[in-house]
């Protein structure tokens, strides 16, 4: 309940939808129970079995159920004759017509409302999802499967329209449908009516007893949906792998394991769900047989005290047939809810994950880097696992500081938490003598451009990858960045020019034309502080030159860290700062380190720069 609670705030406010939605249903339950009484007079006229009251005058109007029987009555009298029984027929079935048009417009109408609603809440609710993903830092991203946040977003997400949504809908509609039809066969004949009603304790019982097994089945298969997604995400992002090792047999059978689990759980569950509606209708069958028979024996025993004549028995049992339709999907709802509430707690289980980097309240904005970066006595911890220890380190702006260490040695780190993308657990860094934690953290990161070993670009044209974030960016301003990043002669090229889509992650692209994309969005953005993560490492050495000459000119009056790979991007560095093990082990200028004779040497020797 607290779930589906938590989801209903998603329509809120309710005054736009709840006022407007309960007039079109309750005109519609209105009109409709119009048609269905028209259903005694016109019976009544077809067996010539009519004793309506003879009224030769309209009375005052009183919103009375007396009031619209003695309306009708005098209108009826207006057509209806013995000797002209065919009027008095065509009267009633032109009010049953209109009733029809009436009530089926309304509950159009009412149907619109409900679309309206189903589509703000899930618009609200992926807007809110997503926007506590891109908040979220990066650790959040690395303790959990791509493919399990995919399936929160998109299956569970609808899931909550196909079950959640839809129950409101029937929730909002269906009870009021049900209250109407019991008022009206509780003024037929309270006795009857109260004899049936003892048959729905038991449908309820049956009803809740399935909802419960549903909600245990639909948390695993949830997760198993999200393990799918997974591996489906992995197979595509790796098939050179899988296929140059020959893998396609383990990645199939890894695949068909779990869709099979999750065939299985899914048609257990889907297998009691569907059987709420069969044993709903079973129930309603045999209470209407008992119906028959009981209501029956007061029609035949009329005479006796019985108090319903064959019309109107008639009518009673299709008022009471149209209480089973809504009744079963009250049933059902319920039992679809709670699939949708399992959706729903995946859904929050993400959404209540709070960011582990947060802007402190009195943060103060910062429009420039004046003077230093300090690493102040540092230290990072992992997953309790040391990544960095008392790291002090003090670059002036204009510098050029190398990073370089083995594998693991520190160094990625290093640059990850100068934008706030992990915050250090002891020490501080400060810009300018203040510790970038007491800055607004969208200025901060406003103040850095990164180019990183992957070239990650976005299933775009060339033009909004460099301008990322930029909606208003003119085409000179692309252009002159384009050129400096050594890009431009091959954009012009492409089909489209700047215009050019370059599919999903550029693959459209090579590596070295990705990777110059990428430093002319670090170019346009214009940053006075520029991270290069090993950025030429994986191209070859044609595409490297031209990637190399563009950083050159990228690093050109701007303090730049950058984390080495390749001897010829870390030489001319005012200092080189050697890692291992998470702490700075060497620092100085190349000729100075290749002096010591210790790690760097090695490293150089190596050609090892990771």
């Amino acid at each position: 309940m607290k779930t589906f609670k938590r989801l209903l705030r998603f329509a809120t406010p309710l005054h736009h939808y709840v006022p407007e939605l309960m007039t079109y249903t309750v005109l519609g339950i209105v009109f409709g129970i119009v048609n269905f009484t028209m259903l005694i007079p016109m019976l009544q006229v077809i067996f010539g079995q009519t004793k309506m009251d003879v009224v030769n005058t309209l009375p005052h109007f009183a919103f009375t159920v007396d009031y619209f029987k003695t309306a009708f009555n005098y209108y009826f009298n207006q057509f209806y004759t013995p000797a002209t029984p065919l009027r008095g027929l065509a009267f009633v079935c032109s009010i049953i017509v209109t009733a029809t048009i009436l009530a089926n417009f309304f509950r159009y109408m009412a149907a619109r409302v409900l679309v309206r609603m189903r589509m703000n809440v899930l618009e609200r609710m992926r807007n809110t999802l997503y926007n506590n993903l891109t908040h979220q830092s990066l650790d959040f991203f690395h303790n959990r499967q791509k493919g399990e946040i995919l399936s929160v977003m998109t299956n569970d997400v609808q899931e909550i329209e196909a079950s959640v949504i839809s129950s409101i809908q029937v929730f909002l509609r269906d009870p009021f449908l049900i209250i109407a039809y019991f008022g009206v066969l509780f003024y037929m004949s309270w006795q009857l009516t109260l004899f049936t009603i003892v048959f729905f304790p038991i449908s309820g019982f049956l009803v809740s007893y399935i909802s419960k097994k549903l909600k245990q089945k639909g948390y695993f298969s949830q997760e198993m949906l999200g393990k799918i997604l997974n591996v489906s995400e992995e197979t595509v992002s790796g098939i050179r792998v899988i296929q140059a090792f020959s893998g396609e047999g383990f990645m199939q059978r890894k695949f068909a394991a779990i869709n099979r689990r999750f065939s299985v759980v899914s048609k257990s569950m889907f297998n009691q769900r569907e059987m709420a509606s069969p044993v709903s209708e079973m129930l309603g069958v045999i209470v209407i047989v008992i119906l028959v028979m009981y209501g029956g024996n007061l029609v035949l025993t009329r005479a006796n005290g019985g108090i319903l004549d064959g019309a109107g028995f008639i009518v009673y049992l299709v008022f009471y047939s149209q209480i089973l339709n809504p009744a079963k999907n009250v049933a059902s709802s319920i039992t679809t809810l709670q699939r949708g509430i399992v959706a729903g707690e995946r859904i929050f289980g993400l959404m209540d994950v709070p960011p582990h980097i947060e802007e402190r309240p009195n943060a103060k904005p910062v429009a420039d880097f004046r003077q230093r970066l300090v690493y102040d006595n540092v230290t990072f911890k992992y997953e309790q696992q040391n990544v960095l220890r008392n790291v002090n380190l003090a670059i002036e702006k204009g510098q050029v500081v190398a990073l370089v260490g083995k594998s693991g040695a520190g160094k990625s780190t290093m640059a990850d938490l100068l934008p706030r993308f992990y915050d250090v657990n002891e020490g501080r860094i400060t810009l300018d003598g203040e510790d970038i934690r007491d800055f607004k953290l969208n200025d901060l990161r406003n103040l850095m451009g990164i180019v990183s070993q992957e070239a990650i670009l976005f299933n775009d044209t060339v033009f909004n990858n460099i301008a990322f974030g930029h909606p208003d960016a003119k085409l000179e301003d692309v252009i002159h960045a384009a050129k400096i990043a050594n890009a431009h002669e091959f954009i012009a090229q492409l089909e489209n020019g700047y215009e050019t889509g370059i599919g999903d992650r550029g693959m459209k692209l090579s590596g070295g034309q990705r990777q110059r994309l990428t430093i002319a969005r670090a170019v346009f953005k214009n940053p006075p502080i520029m991270i290069l993560d090993e950025a030429t490492s994986a191209l070859d050495t044609e595409s490297e030159k031209l990637v190399q000459e563009a950083l050159d000119k990228l690093m050109q009056h701007r303090t730049t860290i950058v984390i080495a790979h390749r001897l010829s991007t870390i030489q001319h560095a005012h200092e080189i700062i050697v890692m291992d093990k998470g702490e700075i082990v060497e620092r100085g200028r190349h000729d100075e380190l290749l002096a010591l004779n210790g790690i760097y040497k090695r490293l150089v020797e190596m050609q090892e720069f990771k």
